[in-house]
């Protein structure tokens, strides 16, 4: 099992080029089942997700080749409607396979999902809304089996009301409503850059879709959907905001002047606008899609709340954590989207810090000296988190468990490396 070694403080310097978004080629990746023709991805970033997404699509039956095009999907014959445990328990994205097959041939099996241990990700929201379309549900055996008893096997549309602005449930829902008959309405649904930006793909296989991105979103149903009638065959994902967010609190925590690449700068406005509370010195290209961080003279705490888009993103409140650890003045951090979302901070206090919790909140003194040790991931963000602080941290600094890094960051380790930081992969035990 490979780790990563971190020999700090380290100063960055140069540009690093953002890979396009995990969180949206995942559903965009599963929309490619609605399709009856094959449809081409460009620049999919190269992550275990990404390749447990291609794998379970594969098992359904799927025809799925790489070029210097891109990654095309040709769903266009599947053999199975079922997911299995082995790949569903490893990534909860996989759920979302569930829609569209329930659209596009009236029934499908999915395993109840796996993935980080954050906190509780309910599919409730899922299930509730494929059943005011129609769909008749049973949970056994650990799978949900979903099934249309009309004689046509379609969905209808109607109005669906989310609890919670489920990112998935919206995602899932849309999928759902893509080739059912009449009109849906989701009202509170997700309002994250990648539920727009799969509405955008689903318009672009020939769906009829408005509001993605928005609270409220209509999707109009449609017999079937064929990209080719577009003129288009070729799709590019848009680039990952958190993977950004990284790079730039990144260089904000070392003092480094860096240009931060294929960033689309209004789906960070929040966070910038703490960053820059903060005193981060930041620089937006907006027409090149890029921002650049320069020095700053002093970092002062601050008092966040994560919260559902367009608030404070929790994907991205680790990092802020790393960043807060070096602020002059205290911060406080509250976690209101996943409970279990604080298991960096006992890794973090191995390097020298004293964060303390308190319910659903974090205490972050600021000001720390941090020291090399040997650390542990625990999650996807949690895991940049542990980087970012090596990365101010006196002497070396191990990380075990990097399998949570590369899920969603690719090439991180080659990345910093081209920057000027010393870092190296190895295997355990070196």
């Amino acid at each position: 099992m490979d780790k990563l070694i971190i020999v700090g403080p380290a100063k960055l310097s140069g540009s690093v080029r953002v890979s396009s978004s995990k969180n949206a080629s995942l559903p965009i990746l599963v929309a490619s089942l609605l399709s009856t023709r094959p449809v081409t991805l460009k620049n999919l970033p190269r992550l275990r997700d990404i390749e447990t997404m291609l794998k379970l699509l594969r098992n359904l039956g799927a025809v799925v080749t790489q070029d210097e095009r891109g990654t095309t999907i040709d769903s266009a014959n599947l053999s199975t409607f079922s997911a299995t445990y082995e790949l569903v328990k490893t990534m909860r994205a996989s759920f979302l396979v569930l829609g569209p097959l329930l659209s596009r041939f009236g029934e499908g099996k999915v395993s109840l999902p796996g993935g980080c241990a954050i906190g509780v990700r309910a599919i409730d929201i899922h299930l509730d809304g494929l059943a005011k379309m129609g769909a008749k549900i049973e949970l056994n055996a650990g799978h949900v089996q979903a099934k249309i008893d009309s004689d046509d096997r379609r969905l209808h549309g109607g109005e669906i009301h989310l609890s919670f602005p489920s990112v998935g449930a919206t995602e899932n829902l849309m999928m759902a409503a893509t080739l059912a008959k009449g009109t849906t309405i989701i009202k509170n649904a997700a309002r994250e850059p990648e539920v727009e930006d799969l509405g955008n793909f689903i318009n672009f296989l020939g769906g009829k879709v408005k509001g993605a991105g928005e609270s409220e979103v209509i999707i109009e149903g449609v017999d079937y959907l064929d990209c080719a009638s577009s003129g288009q065959r070729e799709y590019e994902v848009i680039p990952d905001r958190i993977e950004a967010a990284t790079y730039i609190i990144a260089a904000a925590m070392t003092g480094s002047t860096l240009e931060v690449v294929n960033v689309i700068s209004r789906h960070l406005d929040t966070v910038i606008a703490v960053l820059r509370d903060m005193g981060v010195n930041l620089e937006l290209d907006e027409e090149n899609n890029l921002v650049r961080v320069l020095p700053s003279n002093e970092l002062k705490g601050m008092h966040v709340d994560t919260a559902p888009y367009p608030g404070f993103p929790t994907d991205v409140q680790a990092q802020l954590m790393a960043l807060a650890m070096v602020a002059k003045t205290p911060s406080v951090i509250t976690e209101h989207i996943f409970e279990n979302r604080f298991m960096h901070v006992p890794e973090l206090n191995r390097l020298g810090t004293n964060i303390f919790l308190r319910g659903n909140s974090a205490f972050i003194s600021g000001n720390y000296k941090l020291k090399g040790a040997p650390i542990m991931c625990t999650d996807l963000r949690a895991s940049a988190a542990l980087v970012l602080a090596a990365l101010v941290a006196e002497g070396r600094s191990d990380i075990s468990r990097i399998y949570h890094l590369d899920r969603g960051y690719e090439g991180l380790d080659s990345k910093l490396k081209s920057l000027g930081v010393n870092i190296e992969r190895a295997k355990n035990g070196l």
